[in-house]
């Protein structure tokens, strides 16, 4: 495998994409609204909450929640819980959103982005295999979503803590969830949104076009917050584990095929 190629491609597409204001505005803006001010909106909110009448509700709220998390829950006091449960448990899967947008916006650039640039024949002519021109494509878009995903990680945890600090008074994040939601399920979303794009930006007609298309691969996430504020479901260890096992599986099967299908040829005549 021509990995000097690979790693070439990989570093072109990430200069260009950086470039590009379409690309670095959303991952500028997502992070900071759901990592820095988001985290003190919730504190606040819980906060006051406590000191009014809703309290009864937000107790009823929380005794309807499953007993794996009633039990990680009462370590805290009572009006410790619902700003534990709102920081920790209830923002755990808008967090998959951070490395599933970054992974399809620059997926995005770097397929259908091609050929607004007018780059994309230039570089089929290169002399590497498809795989190994499917592979660079993929590489830089990944690892990219994966550093960036990780920084917002910190960010938040310095954020969590510092929101939480005047209730709680001792750092209470991250958690052994957490720490598997970022090690294990983050990377196999950030790989669905690539390989989800990559059949996206094969019939798109540019850039906005293909990451519309593919940015339905989030409501799968809006469903896992629907189910968690619902009560349907919570994000325990048990439950991220299993929940990246089956990305994993599928991402597997959708990088298969898509790594087969790929064809310079047929990138050509769809482009």
């Amino acid at each position: 495998m021509n990995t000097r190629a690979i790693l070439a491609i990989a570093r072109k597409d990430l200069k260009v994409a950086i470039q590009n204001k379409g690309v670095v505005l959303p991952i500028i803006i997502l992070p900071l609204v759901l990592f820095v001010i988001l985290p003190w909106i919730m504190a606040y909110a819980s906060s006051f909450t406590e000191t009014t009448g809703a309290s009864n509700d937000i107790g009823e709220l929380l005794a309807r929640m499953p007993a794996g998390l009633l039990h990680e829950l009462s370590g805290f006091a009572p009006n410790q819980q619902l700003i534990v449960f709102s920081l920790v448990y209830m923002l755990a899967p808008m967090f998959l959103i951070m490395p599933l947008m970054v992974s399809s916006v620059l997926a995005a650039d770097s397929f259908a982005g091609e050929k607004e640039r007018k780059t994309l024949e230039a570089l089929l002519y290169t002399p590497i295999t498809d795989q190994e021109l499917f592979a660079a494509k993929l590489l830089g878009s990944w690892t990219t979503a994966l550093a960036v995903t990780l920084l917002s990680f910190i960010v938040y945890a310095v954020m969590v803590n510092a929101a939480g600090w005047q209730s709680i008074g001792r750092i209470f994040f991250p958690n052994w969830m957490w720490i598997a939601l970022v090690v294990w399920v983050t990377p196999a979303v950030a790989g669905l949104g690539l390989v989800v794009m990559v059949f996206a930006s094969a019939r798109a007609q540019g850039f906005q076009d293909a990451y519309q298309t593919g940015g339905l691969v989030v409501l799968p996430v809006i469903a896992l917050m629907v189910g968690q504020v619902s009560g349907v479901m919570y994000f325990s260890l048990s439950v991220v584990m299993i929940v990246g096992l089956a990305i994993w599986l599928i991402d597997a099967v959708l990088l298969w095929f898509a790594s087969k299908s790929f064809r310079r040829s047929q990138l050509m005549t769809k482009f």
